[in-house]
């Protein structure tokens, strides 16, 4: 039975980027276990002409180590694509591109290990012990836990789930026919925009008839103003954390829309189609954009799916028919089944984990054993944590509390606001 230093569970962007800065650190012996058989980045929702919504200096490594040979820069140059991708792309990238970074990346990082999903975590006297559904054993010291989280569906949708009721991350593996129906898209934030964008898309089997519907007073751009951008830097994160659980619930909310809004341009590039379809398309399809109404319950009846809404605006309910209907509705963390044995001695709240600081969980285990988390902790540590934008600051502050010492330099977060007048 192998023994290391940290063993990371799931190797999404997040513990990649903790792999990738792990990779030169001397003495620190890592294993990373993924169940897939190689890196894949939603592949159910890497449909064409889909963006990422931030610089790709906010890749895995540079904003802490831009002399990292893992940056996708290096990445471009090594790809003999740079002067290319610059003309082309401006500081961002496409998402097919950067999965490709990504997969370049994991290509070159020995820790992992795939196709081995880990079944089991217990603890086994001054260790954890991580078993594998393959029979792979391994013990740690310390855990870095960054399995992702799950897609969410609405009760009532989640037991029709299947051909015709489906979350956006099941859109291109099961590939639902379009052609002549009546779509419902259910959620208006940047993957609903991405999902509605890919049935008007050239060359596409156009719907009978498309309906949008947001639950918010619009179909809203992302909030990408500089000020708002504060909240995904590193300073916010500590500022966040001081606050109280319920001041903490209410920025959330109000923040919002500077993670979950839509691309400006993919907004434009929508509207035109639709006034395309409108103005010279025949009458080949009939939309209907959808705002303040949310999906109540839905039933289906032969091949026919009855919708229940709410009217937010008239307060009244209000019913569609279609033939498929697809949520946009995000994700949630759960609570990872492989966890199962420490749950008792985990601390839990009503949002999740309880998460410290550097991102290890409260526990009451012996102390010199953690366990860290990526992307569980919105909560606590605000709205960048889902987002790309602080997964390199994040790993590195991980690294460095697993080495006890500043692997990386991190500095004294400076911020061009003030979060309090003390």
């Amino acid at each position: 039975m192998e023994k290391f230093d940290v063993i990371g569970i799931g190797v999404g962007p997040f513990n990649l980027s903790l792999a990738a800065l792990a990779h030169p650190v001397g003495g620190l012996n890592s294993r990373f276990f993924e169940a897939k058989p190689h890196f894949q980045w939603h592949p159910g929702l890497m449909v064409p002409e889909a963006e990422i919504q931030v610089s790709f200096l906010k890749d895995l490594v540079t904003l802490v180590d831009p002399t990292s040979p893992f940056s996708y820069l290096n990445f471009l140059v090594a790809k003999g694509r740079i002067f290319q991708a610059m003309v082309a792309n401006g500081m961002s990238s496409s998402r097919q591109e950067f999965e490709q970074y990504y997969q370049w990346v994991a290509g070159q990082l020995p820790s992992i290990s795939w196709g081995q999903q880990v079944k089991s975590v217990s603890l086994n006297g001054d260790c954890f012990e991580v078993a594998c559904e393959s029979g792979e054993v391994a013990r740690a010291t310390t855990l870095a836990l960054g399995s992702g989280r799950t897609p969410y569906l609405p009760d009532f949708a989640a037991v029709l789930r299947g051909p015709q009721v489906l979350h956006a991350s099941d859109l291109l593996q099961i590939g639902p026919e379009t052609a002549g129906r009546r779509v419902m898209v259910v959620g208006a934030g940047q993957s609903g925009a991405e999902v509605i964008n890919y049935l008007l898309r050239e060359g596409a089997s156009l719907p009978e008839s498309l309906t949008w519907v947001s639950s918010r007073a619009g179909f809203l751009p992302i909030d990408d103003s500089p000020f708002t951008n504060e909240w995904f830097a590193p300073a916010y994160v500590d500022h966040f954390r001081s606050l109280s659980p319920e001041r903490r619930a209410q920025l959330l909310q109000q923040q919002r829309l500077s993670s979950d809004g839509i691309s400006e341009s993919l907004l434009w590039k929508i509207y035109r189609r639709l006034y395309q379809e409108e103005t010279v398309g025949a009458g080949r399809l009939r939309h209907r954009l959808v705002a303040n109404h949310r999906v109540l319950d839905m039933a289906r009846d032969g091949e026919e799916l009855t919708v229940r809404l709410h009217d937010g605006d008239q307060d009244r309910e209000e019913q569609c028919a279609a033939d498929l209907v697809i949520f946009c509705t995000g994700y949630h963390s759960d609570f990872p089944a492989y966890l199962e044995p420490l749950r008792e001695r985990i601390t839990t709240n009503g949002t999740g984990f309880e998460v410290r600081e550097d991102y290890s969980l409260e526990w009451d285990g012996p102390k010199d054993l953690r366990i860290y988390v990526q992307n569980f902790a919105e909560g606590s540590h605000g709205i960048a944590d889902p987002n790309l934008s602080l997964a390199s600051w994040r790993s590195a502050r991980i690294l460095n509390s697993v080495v006890g010492r500043d692997q990386y330099l991190l500095g004294q977060p400076a911020s061009l606001m003030s979060w309090s007048l003390a």
